[in-house]
């Protein structure tokens, strides 16, 4: 018996011994940082409020540089005294715009975060505080796009919410394409489909009525992401709580 409890004593010697750093570490990467702060009316009320745009980084980074961060929130403290939170996904380079996109005359909460992937895509937030009220408005969904190598170095997209078709002329990449074994003698060797990424970009735009809205781009690449066949750009209207598509252009590269 006294044996064993000698054991343990050591055991827990050993243990109080080791460094906390570690501890420390994770504390420091999940401590939460202030990326922006803004003041404005939100509500409504005539008063503004004060919004707070912030992050825990994984790594500690005192100016903000390169920093991803693993949770990322929209805090308001408005004024009916209380404290509202509209939560992020994760992800690096977030910014916050206070801009009225559902037209109603008060602004609205527009958040953008950039994926951290090599494709360069963003995701967008949409909330309204109006009259004290948690809306969550989204923002329009990237298109739907079908994608397709075609023979003789030729590509094809498809719209599907427009239902219309565009072709490119990809006879420049011949060489490089007979290298990666996608072509013998113009024709492809195996179907393959082209990479359509969601939003790279969606900002808002004024509008020929001179109402607010959303442009998005979408990139289209071919085997890799520097490989680029065209952009997609789209623009909407918020209209009685849905987004209408106003304009599509699709440019070559």
């Amino acid at each position: 018996m006294r044996k064993r409890m000698l054991i343990m004593f050591s055991v827990f010697f050993l243990l109080s011994t080791i460094p906390i750093s570690g501890v420390y570490a994770v504390k420091e990467t999940t401590k939460e940082i202030t990326i922006s702060k803004l003041k404005e009316d939100i509500t409504g009320d005539g008063k503004k409020e004060t919004i707070h745009l912030k992050g825990s980084p994984y790594q500690a980074n005192p100016n903000n540089e390169g920093a991803y961060f693993k949770f990322l929130t929209i805090e308001v403290a408005s004024s009916d005294n209380k404290t509202y939170k509209f939560s992020l996904d994760s992800g690096s380079k977030a910014s916050l715009q206070l801009i009225d996109l559902n037209n109603d005359g008060v602004k609205d909460l527009f958040a953008s975060v950039l994926t951290g992937g090599s494709e360069g895509t963003t995701l967008h937030f949409l909330y309204s505080l109006k009259d004290f009220i948690y809306a969550d408005l989204t923002v329009p969904n990237h298109l739907e796009i079908d994608s397709r190598f075609l023979d003789g170095y030729k590509a094809e997209i498809k719209i599907t919410k427009t239902n219309e078709t565009f072709l490119f002329d990809l006879k420049d990449r011949e060489k490089y394409y007979k290298q990666l074994g996608i072509y013998s003698n113009q024709k492809l060797n195996e179907p393959m489909e082209l990479k359509v990424n969601p939003y790279n970009i969606l900002k808002p735009v004024y509008l020929k009525g001179g109402e607010l809205g959303l442009k998005g781009i979408q990139r289209v690449t071919g085997v890799a992401n520097t490989d680029a066949i065209a952009y997609v750009k789209s623009t909407w209207y918020f209209d009685f709580g849905n987004w209408k598509l106003v304009n599509l252009e699709v440019l070559d590269k």
